[in-house]
């Protein structure tokens, strides 16, 4: 160290230096670690969240689905119930109309 002039830091110096640099360094690569860790918790809450939110979607729409199925079957029994009903109908017609003629023949 005497001879070393002033103005040439010291090797004590540079090393101290260059250690406040490191901590400096791991300080903020600390806070950028907290950051991130912050960052990832919250995108793994809301992972979460949309998780429950899809299964239950999932759920309401094989339920609809499920619904949906089942009114089809129903219009579809409706339909062949109200054809049915409407032969009757048209046939019962066709008798009345026919006793109609037989008994406007039988009177005239």
């Amino acid at each position: 160290m005497t001879d070393t002039p002033e103005y040439f830091p010291s090797r004590l110096d540079r090393i101290e230096q260059i250690m406040l640099g490191l901590a400096e360094r791991q300080a903020n690569t600390q806070q950028q670690l907290d950051s991130l860790t912050e960052n990832v918790n919250r995108v793994l809450a809301r992972s979460a969240i949309l998780d429950d939110v899809l299964l239950e979607l999932r759920d309401s729409h094989e339920e609809h689905q499920r619904n949906f199925e089942t009114h089809q079957r129903n219009f579809e029994q409706h339909r062949q119930d109200f054809q049915e009903h409407q032969r009757t109908t048209n046939a019962a017609l066709q008798s009345l109309e026919a006793i109609l003629l037989q008994l406007t023949r039988n009177h005239s």
